[in-house]
């Protein structure tokens, strides 16, 4: 077979693969939808082949799997075998599993390996783990579940500028990917406080009763995620400009359920999921497309 001919053939194979990374975004986050429409169509197939992933490793942990029957022992065993799979793809270029085939060609595209998707897959694996997080144990679950998330992300971003960011502006980049990755994490953890204690008897914030949740602990868990946003704030005008209006979005977003957690009651915050209004998503949206000077449309 000719090189032409064989080139062809993996990047039809490589476009139906993004395709399948998009379909499975699709059917689980609006919100991720909302916010990646204000990124161009590359870093869009990109990050979404990204999240695509994480979603399926998700599944594995939290979802399908387990639903489909699968013991403790066999949902370790498939997630070990996804992070085998997309290991040797990322060497390889190429997965018999499309959503892992995308992932792996964005890595490769982007320069990020084992660095990030280690940790990633660590993390997945504790939540198999029924043991109770202690204190020093969610550093390192939030960095594996979150933050490497948004190094990833912030790889695709700098992976499209033409001249490389140098070391001093990447490392202030890297900072704030890795605080607006903890802070979206940390703020989906205080919304799903109750379902993740009483479905699932997991609980991510060691020291706080969630059948005794107070104003106190809201306070002290909200300060905390605000003070991760306003650090991933300061950075968001150094990112290239063709990113800025998504993770604007996204930051808005979260800086919004942020706000509604904290006008809202503890005893609610326990019993319901706190959400942003379509409304107001696409309100936020338009105030970074137009406030950066993305995408307009």
């Amino acid at each position: 077979m000719s090189r032409r001919r064989s080139e062809t053939l993996l990047s039809r194979y490589s476009d139906a693969a993004e395709a399948s990374s998009a379909t499975v975004i699709a059917h689980y986050s609006t919100s991720f939808g909302a916010a990646a429409k204000l990124l161009d169509a590359e870093a869009r197939r990109r990050i979404r082949s990204i999240y695509a992933l994480v979603r399926v490793a998700d599944e594995i942990v939290d979802g399908a799997a387990a639903e489909a029957g699968l013991s403790p022992a066999q949902l370790h065993e498939v997630l070990d075998g996804l992070e085998a799979d997309t290991e040797r793809a990322m060497a390889s270029g190429y997965s018999a599993n499309l959503v892992v085939h995308a992932f792996a060609r964005v890595a490769r595209e982007a320069r990020f390996g084992t660095e990030l998707t280690r940790p990633f897959f660590a993390s997945m694996r504790r939540d198999l783990d029924a043991a109770p997080f202690a204190p020093e144990e969610i550093g390192p679950y939030i960095h594996g579940s979150a933050e490497v998330v948004g190094l990833m992300c912030l790889a695709v971003f700098l992976a499209g500028e033409a001249e490389p960011a140098d070391d001093a502006r990447r490392a202030r980049l890297e900072r704030g990917a890795i605080h607006l990755g903890a802070a979206f994490q940390k703020i989906n953890f205080l919304r799903d406080l109750a379902e993740d204690w009483r479905t699932l008897g997991r609980n991510y914030f060691p020291g706080v009763d969630p059948d005794a949740f107070t104003e106190a602990d809201k306070t002290a868990i909200l300060d905390d995620i605000d003070r991760d946003l306003e650090i991933a704030r300061r950075t968001l005008p150094e990112l290239p400009r063709r990113a800025r209006a998504a993770v604007s979005a996204a930051h808005g977003l979260f800086a919004s359920l942020t706000a509604r957690c904290r006008s809202t009651p503890a005893s609610e915050i326990i019993a319901t999921r706190i959400r942003v209004p379509d409304g107001e998503k696409l309100a936020i949206a338009v105030r970074s497309a137009l406030g950066t000077g993305g995408n307009r449309r």
